[in-house]
């Protein structure tokens, strides 16, 4: 890097934020454990995982459920995201997350998933600008005033000359109806997660909002790739995804180089150590000790990355199901301390909005 980024300390509404350092929502991976890290460790601001509309309205007070909606005091501001297909739906949908302590309500019009679509959800309403403001502005009419709206989107279905006219109709028609910011994916629907993430198209994006509110996604792996992307786009601050999981270092990590530190190192093996324990611990006190084994072990692999032997490491961590599992596997893996390694070459191609079926998928 030639300089270093100038600090942004962006709104969302009336949502003052620290840094311009957030949590994308990540479909079974952001719950309240994963968010309460992030922010432990330099996210201003986090994302509750995509929910349909119809499992939030018809969620009932079965403890798993009830998970998905809870919130930590520790953690205000927090937003949650919201998909579905239906204007009518979404309204009732946004006042229950509201009513459970969310700060913020973001609509996704971003997912390419396939189920998703064929769905009429996510990304394919980008396809459909009157529906897509038609929620939009159902949901900034719903909730309580004070309670910003905002949205998640790429860049087109594809880079026909007719998505761009719809993706410019929905970007300034939900600024007109009342949206506080929105975060742009620079990956078209049609390419899912596959090749790069245009960041050009994100600096155009921002000039063209002046000084409306964006936040650029994607490819965004390491500290260096999100101050390069503030740096070469001038968005105001950079929705972290798939390089969060199992990696809440690499806020404090892009911290220290916004405020021209030198780069901080990878965490040492006593410090993964230290965060896997207390993931667990919030995991168990969310979910219990049964489902946290299930939930734990997708994080576990990514975790792994982190350790000089991430093979190993993430093969024991699959056979977890209880405390004293993990236990042993810390006490095997992680008792010597020393360097740990960079993930960043490891990122897979897990979706940030994959709809599991356990996370009401069932209810669509």
């Amino acid at each position: 890097m030639d300089g270093v980024a100038v600090i942004r300390s962006p709104t969302i509404g009336g949502v003052a934020l620290g840094s311009p350092l957030l949590q994308a929502a990540l479909s079974g991976y952001s719950d309240l454990a994963m968010r309460v890290l992030a922010r432990r460790h330099g996210a201003a601001y986090a994302l509750g995982e995509v929910l349909l509309d119809q499992f939030v309205v018809t969620a009932g007070r079965h403890p798993r459920n009830l998970a998905r909606l809870a919130v930590a005091d520790e953690e205000h501001p927090v937003g949650g995201q919201l998909m579905g297909a239906e204007p009518d739906q979404f309204p009732p949908a946004a006042l229950r997350l509201v009513e459970a302590g969310f700060d913020v309500i973001d609509i996704n019009f971003g997912c390419p998933v396939k189920k998703v679509l064929g769905r009429c959800r996510g990304g394919y309403l980008l396809g459909v600008p009157e529906t897509a403001l038609d929620i939009v502005a159902r949901v900034r009419d719903a909730v309580p005033p004070h309670v910003p709206v905002t949205l998640k989107m790429r860049r087109g279905i594809d880079d026909s000359a007719e998505s761009a006219e719809r993706f410019w109709r929905i970007f300034d028609g939900a600024f007109s109806r009342g949206v506080a910011a929105i975060t742009v994916h620079g990956r078209t629907v049609r390419q899912k997660y596959v090749g790069p993430s245009d960041w050009s198209f994100l600096t155009g994006v921002k000039r063209h909002a002046g000084a409306r509110v964006v936040f650029g996604s994607g490819d965004l792996f390491s500290a260096a790739a999100c101050v390069a992307m503030i740096e070469a786009t001038g968005v105001d601050g950079v929705s972290i995804a798939r390089g969060a999981i199992g990696n809440p270092w690499i806020f404090r990590q892009t911290a220290a180089l916004l405020a021209g530190a030198p780069p901080l190192p990878p965490p040492t093996i006593h410090e993964q150590r230290e965060m896997l324990r207390e993931h667990w611990q919030l995991a168990v006190a969310l979910h219990g000790e049964n489902l946290a084994g299930r939930q734990m072990r997708k994080f576990a692999i990514k975790y792994a990355r982190l350790h000089p032997e991430r093979l190993a490491v993430r093969d024991a961590f699959v056979a977890v199901k209880m405390n004293a599992d993990w236990q042993a596997v810390l006490d095997r893996f992680y008792a010597i301390d020393g360097p740990g390694r960079d993930p960043a070459p490891d990122i897979d191609e897990t979706a940030e909005c994959r709809i599991d079926d356990d996370a009401g998928d069932a209810a669509a």
